[in-house]
């Protein structure tokens, strides 16, 4: 299997134990989630190396990723913008706040940059068939990405699911599977066609990839880049399963590592009141969530009552000095509002808890007057159109 110079294999974050390449998903000794694994020493690496490439897609990073670009399935992911938001930095008494817009991906989600390097797997293993349940946008972006590399696409959604994931899901040629209930029947249900198809369906299920997250962390790449080396004091992620924030955590530790930076930017988990695992873990000190009971919240994309990879979310939290805050239904769509009319940026409705997150921490003192916040855009607002002209209450 071809891969990058540097990528030596596959770590299991729960028992530690080491594997090539060729194992393609969860650990085969306890089970825990595999992650890519570099020997860093075989690179050298500094800001001009990339400052010598085009901007262009996330491949500009391969060095960092497990395959190189010229295997890649892609559909040029990546390079999105990072939008200058005064009106926001005002209104939150700090100097500074971008957004990384990931409504500019080929699928108007972050979720392309995780599929480009599952996808890239699977056609690297042979694959003919990808499988995974979503909440709506992966299972948009697997499709795309499974038209895109020849392979049969078998996506299972909750039926509240936005109509526009379930509409481009078929368009893309997806076997799609609605179920009835949240994202936790979906994955039942996925759970056990997989179990009628194990040796014939490749999954791209977040953490049971090891590389959704892994193309997820070049988001904190080009952050930092973009912001001309530096690192930012905070980064607002608007979260369910956290595989983003897990990723550029990582990010950010191998930049700091590689000596490209000198700190961690805090990450800050921003979540849905309804549906809040990860900061009623935090608040408690726990390190791991307890399963929420009664979600209550309408933003599907980040209703995980059961992030399985908590444990990672957490202790992202804490290493990098963060935090986590949750954000009622109604001011997650007033701050969506808010940022389309003062700074003309279309965030998703369920990406919006970044913004509503991050001016809960302006009100609680969390920043400083002379604080750079980055939301994280994760999804255009055209995904959630209809919730978006609901809550103003027009026809």
């Amino acid at each position: 299997m071809e891969t990058t110079e540097a990528f030596v294999g596959l770590t299991c974050v729960d028992c530690g134990e080491s594997f090539d390449a060729e194992t393609s998903h969860r650990c085969p000794d306890c089970g825990g989630i595999l992650d890519p694994t570099y020997d860093y020493d075989r690179l050298d690496l500094t800001r001009e190396t990339f400052e010598s490439r085009r901007f262009d897609t996330m491949w500009r990073y391969e060095e960092l990723l497990p395959f190189a670009r010229d295997t890649a399935v892609t559909m040029d992911e990546g390079a999105t913008a990072l939008v200058e938001a005064p009106a926001l930095a005002d209104r939150m008494g700090v100097e500074r706040v971008v957004v990384k817009d990931e409504g500019r991906n080929p699928t108007g989600t972050f979720k392309d940059r995780g599929q480009t390097v599952a996808m890239t797997a699977a056609t690297l293993h042979g694959a003919t068939d990808i499988a995974l349940n979503s909440a709506g946008n992966a299972g948009q972006s697997a499709s795309a990405y499974a038209a895109e590399a020849g392979l049969d696409a078998h996506v299972f959604l909750p039926d509240r699911a936005g109509f526009t994931q379930k509409s481009m899901t078929l368009v893309h040629g997806a076997d799609l599977t609605v179920v009835p209930g949240e994202i936790g029947d979906a994955g039942a249900a996925y759970a056990d066609a997989m179990a009628d198809h194990e040796d014939d369906w490749y999954s791209t299920k977040t953490f049971v990839t090891p590389y959704r997250h892994e193309g997820k962390k070049t988001m904190l790449y080009e952050t930092v880049e973009q912001l001309d080396w530096e690192v930012p004091d905070a980064v607002v992620y608007p979260t369910g399963g956290g595989v983003g924030l897990v990723g550029m955590h990582k990010a950010a530790r191998e930049f700091r590592d590689l000596g490209l930076t000198d700190d961690l930017p805090p990450m800050y988990a921003a979540q849905a009141s309804g549906c809040a695992p990860i900061v009623e873990a935090w608040e408690s000190g726990a390190e791991h969530h307890e399963t929420w009971a009664d979600v209550d919240t309408v933003f599907g994309g980040i209703a995980i009552p059961n992030p399985g990879a908590s444990p990672l979310i957490l202790d992202a939290l804490e290493e990098s000095d963060g935090g986590a805050v949750a954000a009622s239904d109604d001011a997650i769509l007033d701050a969506a509002i808010a940022v389309a009319r003062e700074t003309g940026i279309e965030m998703g409705a369920t990406c919006a808890a970044a913004a509503a997150g991050a001016f809960e921490l302006a009100e609680r003192g969390e920043f400083d007057a002379d604080d750079t916040v980055v939301l994280l855009n994760t999804g255009a607002g055209s995904k959630d159109d209809d919730v978006l002209r609901g809550h103003l209450g027009t026809v």
